[in-house]
């Protein structure tokens, strides 16, 4: 009996033993091997409707590369797996599954679209798996009580919508509104906030139309708006549509004020396909440098993203808004990396993400600053209307931030 107790003991201190590691290796997550990378997962449109967006992901790769040569995070390198939904939010999920259970990735960073998100969010929060930063202006990335491992990253787009909304009330009062609009969560998301923020004055939309992502011809629907008598019209969709929707109405001859959704405000993938002088005065919202607006042309930071892409991305258009969008969505997770030193576990990723206080990306504009708590999972809260003279996109007065609602205790 003497002999069975000691050999149970002797067996409980061998695997108590076996199991004793150093506290830093204790902390590490599955997917952040402790003297060699961290796997970061992200899912993107490289192919589909929606695949100008994909510049998003590429740019985040090349940027994740660029510190990977500098030696990498706390000591890691970075793992960057980036693979292809074309905006099947089902395959989105197969995807995530696959880069969580067999990639055995620590986080998933940055993946774009609503409904490819909304598709993976209760199977991560279910997995406790990080879903950072995520690249899509929906409100349902701010959830911290029901989804506490989701969170988003740049201005919803209700609040988008209420900045049009402000700005049509003060500088064109009383103009009659069309809108054309996508199909989806995001489409319905602005056109909501555009109905809030015009609140007793929304008569001013005498028509509005839906069209699908997938449409490649909406000249019908431009000319049904054109027909309203609308002087203003809000588009509200992607860029390759958009692109579309401003040459169709300089064919029709319609001139109206023309407000571009942000999501779709690139000059390389809206603009240009549109014609430059096609898009001359077009107004749109931003809360990122412009590299290809001259007056930032000494600004050091914009130096280094020139450096940047020439060296990490060389096939990249430095006017892309998409291609700074990932580089500064990537630098935001870095921040993240940074404060959580050598402890990547999951739990502490997530705790850092919700404490970053008054960090400004270095291509954000002046006075765009990025804060979270535990409460408030929306990190970007603040805008500034632009408008294009033809060559770049020129500021419309300060950084908005008054159409940013505030956090509320049942999120």
């Amino acid at each position: 009996m003497q002999t069975r107790t000691q050999s149970a003991l002797s067996i409980s201190l061998l695997l108590a033993a076996l199991f004793a590691v150093t506290p830093s290796r204790a902390q590490q997550a599955p997917g952040a091997t402790a003297d060699t990378d961290i796997r970061i997962g992200n899912i993107m449109p490289f192919t589909g409707p929606l695949a100008a967006f994909a510049t998003i992901g590429r740019a985040e790769l090349a940027y994740f590369d660029m510190i990977n040569a500098r030696g990498g995070i706390n000591g890691r390198k970075i793992r960057f797996i980036s693979v292809d939904d074309s905006s099947n939010p089902k395959t989105a999920l197969e995807q995530t599954r696959d880069l969580v259970e067999k990639q055995n990735v620590l986080l998933m960073f940055g993946s774009f679209g609503t409904p490819d998100n909304l598709a993976t969010r209760t199977y991560l929060n279910e997995k406790k798996v990080p879903q950072l930063f995520v690249a899509s202006g929906d409100e349902e990335w701010a959830h911290p009580k029901a989804y506490p491992w989701t969170m988003g990253w740049q201005p919803t787009f209700r609040a988008e919508g209420r900045i049009y909304a402000n700005y049509i009330q003060t500088a064109y009062a009383d103009r009659k509104i069309a809108v054309l609009w996508q199909n989806d969560q995001f489409g319905r998301d602005l056109f909501r906030g555009l109905q809030e923020g015009l609140g007793a004055t929304a008569g001013m939309i005498v028509a509005d139309l839906a069209f699908d992502a997938s449409e490649t011809a909406i000249q019908n629907q431009l000319g049904i708006l054109k027909d309203s008598g609308a002087e203003i019209l809000v588009f509200d969709g992607a860029p390759a549509i958009a692109a579309r929707a401003i040459r169709s109405a300089v064919e029709l001859d319609w001139h109206p004020v023309f407000i571009l959704d942000n999501a779709s405000a690139s000059i390389a993938s809206a603009l240009q396909p549109a014609g430059l002088q096609n898009s001359l005065g077009v107004i749109s919202t931003s809360f990122l440098k412009d590299a290809g607006d001259a007056s930032w042309k000494d600004d050091p930071h914009i130096k280094a993203w020139s450096d940047f892409m020439d060296k990490y991305f060389p096939d990249g258009d430095k006017a892309d808004n998409y291609a700074m969008f990932g580089y500064a969505a990537a630098d935001t997770l870095l921040q993240v990396l940074r404060q959580c030193g050598d402890d990547l576990s999951r739990d502490n990723i997530m705790r850092q993400a919700a404490s970053l206080k008054n960090y400004q990306s270095p291509i954000a504009l002046p006075g765009i600053v990025i804060n979270t708590g535990p409460k408030d999972f929306r990190p970007i809260k603040q805008m500034r209307l632009v408008q294009f003279d033809g060559t770049a996109w020129q500021p419309i007065g300060d950084v908005v931030d008054t159409a940013f609602t505030t956090v509320r205790d049942d999120n």
